[in-house]
């Protein structure tokens, strides 16, 4: 009896650590709330990407690329249709986009219907056009510019320590290397981020500007895809709160885009422009008229006095 009692004693030591093992290879993506299927590998926490099973590290930022996708795997099982409010990341808005194996985007993105270009950030860089459509390459974002403003607060804004702190914070919360932000301007209550990063500058160690912008983006937003905590930027002890960002992109090669593309101020601009060219010509034209009146008017008139002085 004691004999069967001991081995039901190690039966159950065994099946506990069975499962303390399991319990121990479950773990959570810090910096990736979309993620499933996470497990422990050498220590570090690998997951699977929500929407294309892609795996993922943990200890970095997933791909712009790979965070799209999963929003729009979230948004179709959840039966939603139209775009969430704030979702847009271009002009575009938010798509499904294709993913390389590696996370990136592909050059080429279609929607079943068209088909168009996009940069490493997956902002449309081409007029759409059919499935035929070829892209050569994916052309890189080298430089992101993120304007946004604050809002009211009891104290001022120090610019040299703004900088400072937005420095530090970007390499704590998304592991940008400081030397990848190029500037912090600030206009109070505006503020502008400038991030520049070359191809040749970007180790396969470092994390893309591209994702970076996005995950700000997504914090500003309060959509944060980082599981510890949100944001936080102190500036002498009070909370710097942003306004909803606006971001530009700069691509190593010039987008390819027709006078179909520009925007409605930039065609206001335009035909501003060209009325008053115009007018100039018009108001040119009447006054060289009555000029040329004037001057024949003048001209009789001498002619008559010339007749009557010499009758």
């Amino acid at each position: 009896m004691e004999l069967l009692r001991g081995a039901a004693l190690l039966l159950l030591v065994a099946a506990a650590a069975v499962c303390w093992a399991q319990q121990d290879q479950g773990c959570t993506c810090s910096k990736n709330k979309r993620t499933t299927n996470c497990s422990l590998s050498s220590g570090t926490c690998q997951c699977m990407s929500f929407g294309s099973h892609v795996p993922v590290r943990c200890d970095t930022l997933t791909s712009k690329c790979l965070l799209m996708k999963a929003e729009m795997a979230g948004l179709k099982k959840a039966g939603r249709r139209e775009r969430p409010k704030y979702a847009y990341v271009d002009n575009d808005g938010i798509y499904d986009p294709d993913c390389e194996n590696s996370g990136i985007f592909k050059a080429r993105q279609c929607n079943g219907t068209s088909c168009w270009c996009v940069n490493t950030a997956g902002a449309r860089r081409t007029e759409k056009s059919d499935t035929e459509l070829k892209c050569s390459e994916l052309v890189r974002t080298s430089w992101i510019i993120i304007e946004t403003k604050h809002s009211e607060r009891s104290t001022a804004v120090d610019a040299s320590r703004l900088k400072e702190t937005i420095k530090n914070e970007f390499n704590r919360r998304y592991l940008l290397d400081p030397k990848y932000i190029s500037d912090v301007v600030y206009e109070n209550p505006y503020i502008t981020i400038e991030l520049k990063q070359n191809a040749s500058q970007k180790s396969p160690q470092d994390v893309d500007i591209a994702d970076v912008a996005y995950y700000f983006e997504k914090d500003v937003k309060g959509d944060t895809l980082i599981q510890n905590g949100m944001l936080h930027i102190n500036i002498s002890g009070e909370p710097l709160k942003f306004g909803q960002p606006l971001i530009y992109y700069v691509d190593e090669k010039a987008p390819e885009f027709s006078m179909k593309r520009l925007t409605g101020g930039v065609v206001a601009v335009i035909v501003v422009v060209i009325l008053a060219i115009v007018a100039g010509i018009v108001v040119l034209v009447i006054t060289q008229k009555r000029r040329g009146k004037y001057e024949k008017s003048e001209a009789k008139e001498m002619n008559e006095m010339q007749r009557e002085l010499n009758p």
